[in-house]
């Protein structure tokens, strides 16, 4: 959400999300085409999964994929608590010419049971906190 917020209200663009919130948040954008991915809702993070939504974003490629993650590790990777959304993270960022991971301090140096992928996969990691020393240096750090 604080993402949707930074953006400016003159943009140009297609976003495409599996999260109804992110959708209505981006109503008010006159020149952005929303185009939102269904599937069946996971309540914990109010994202849609399952097969349909898997196929869904098979059919797409985008230039910048934003991803949240619930945690980004030294060893772990970028990981999350659900394997189905563990799963469809990794297929989004395979089909991602960049990838900029968006992390909350307390998700720095933290890991979760599923691994979405390797750090190695990560264009930039945009946080509030300073560049963890374990992030490798071909990785952009931005510290909003």
């Amino acid at each position: 959400m604080a993402l949707v917020q930074a953006l400016p209200r003159d943009l140009h663009a297609s976003i495409v999300t599996h999260s109804p919130t992110i959708a209505a948040a981006l109503e008010p954008f006159e020149h952005v085409d929303v185009i939102l991915i269904g599937g069946t809702l996971l309540r914990l993070s109010m994202v849609a999964l399952g097969a349909a939504t898997a196929e869904a974003f098979g059919r797409i490629s985008a230039d910048l994929l934003f991803l949240g993650v619930t945690g980004v590790h030294s060893e772990a990777g970028l990981t999350t608590g659900h394997p189905e959304e563990a799963a469809l993270k990794s297929r989004l960022i395979r089909s991602a010419a960049e990838t900029v991971v968006l992390a909350t301090p307390d998700k720095v140096g933290a890991t979760s049971p599923f691994q979405i992928a390797p750090l190695e996969a990560v264009s930039s990691l945009l946080t509030l906190c300073s560049r963890p020393d374990w992030l490798p240096q071909r990785v952009e750090h931005v510290s909003a």
